[in-house]
């Protein structure tokens, strides 16, 4: 045992202790799901969001495991193809060509740390990450849209602005990966766009194509109507 171990980590033994509660009812409760999961994956949407950890995407979606291909990073960025290609061009990849999604969502958020960064690297301790800084220039493009749209915004109004614009932008770059534009070309693959509101609870979801925002509601009718038609 090393030196830190002998000291409190309540943090740690409220996980463990979490991680036992499931397995000893929560697993046998929901047996028949995980029995069904363990032969394999059939996700119908990829959902690429920040790696804050305010943002649950099975609790703001109420999907059981199964349902959704989540991809994590930060400020919810997607690289234009061949710009940085790593882990999150695989992930796209994988998971249209080997899964066979038919949704690709990327969700932002309020308060966003990342967007906070980009708008005062200074006073955010930006100079002393330069990983992040690298990261984060996959989001210039929106940093300087939304500053022209909304020259005089400030505060969390500026924040909000900008992480609406970097969900934009990064569907755009998921247009550039060759698996996407394949899967767009061809009809079986919708983009779609979300801002989370951290303090309300509310999604503002921004179309694919027209890039227009709409409410949770007028979302789900004009589904609805398309599918009628």
């Amino acid at each position: 045992m090393t030196d830190h171990t002998a000291h409190s980590h309540p943090e740690m033994i409220a996980l463990l202790e979490g991680v036992q509660d499931f397995g000893n009812r929560v697993f046998p409760e929901k047996r028949a799901l995980f029995d069904a999961l363990a032969a394999g994956q059939s996700p119908h949407t990829l959902l690429i969001t920040c790696a804050d950890s305010r943002v649950s995407p099975t609790l703001i979606t109420q999907q059981p495991p199964g349902e959704m291909f989540v991809l994590r990073n930060i400020g919810n960025i997607v690289p234009a193809y061949g710009e940085m290609l790593g882990g999150v061009s695989a992930a796209v990849e994988y998971a249209v060509l080997a899964l066979g999604v038919k949704h690709i969502v990327v969700c932002g958020h309020s308060d966003c740390g990342a967007m906070k960064a980009m708008l005062d690297p200074e006073r955010n301790g930006l100079q002393g990450m330069p990983t992040v800084a690298s990261w984060l220039r996959n989001a210039d493009t929106a940093r300087a849209v939304s500053a022209a749209l909304h020259p005089d915004l400030d505060g969390d109004a500026a924040v909000t602005a900008l992480a609406e614009q970097n969900v934009l932008l990064q569907l755009d770059h998921l247009r550039t990966h060759p698996a996407v534009a394949t899967r767009l070309a061809e009809g079986r693959l919708m983009l779609m766009g979300w801002l989370y509101d951290i303090a309300t609870g509310q999604v503002r979801v921004f179309d694919g194509e027209t890039r227009a925002p709409r409410t949770i509601g007028a979302a789900i009718a004009g589904l609805r109507d398309a599918a009628e038609r």
